[in-house]
């Protein structure tokens, strides 16, 4: 397995929900490239220095993407790629 480390920011071009209505991405834009989700897998929340985050695992059906949000779905980065 390949981790690339991005840490970079990305736009969101679709949201779905989750239970309990919770927002995750379907669709992100990455280097002019549009990139679907397929399968979410594992929502933590990390609260540091009195601001909370949440970090989700995404798949496109080949690649894990790790992505973080400010936890209010306004900017979104993404931390890396494994292939």
């Amino acid at each position: 397995m390949t981790k690339t480390t991005i840490n970079s920011p990305v736009s969101v071009t679709a949201i779905g929900f989750g239970k309990g209505m919770r927002a995750y991405p379907r669709r992100i834009e990455l280097e002019g490239a549009s990139i679907s989700f397929t399968d979410g897998g594992i929502r933590t929340v990390v609260n540091t220095g009195g601001r909370m985050a949440q970090i989700l695992s995404m798949s496109d059906g080949l690649r894990n993407f790790y992505l973080r949000s400010d936890n209010n779905g306004g900017s979104w980065m993404l931390l890396s790629i494994s292939q």
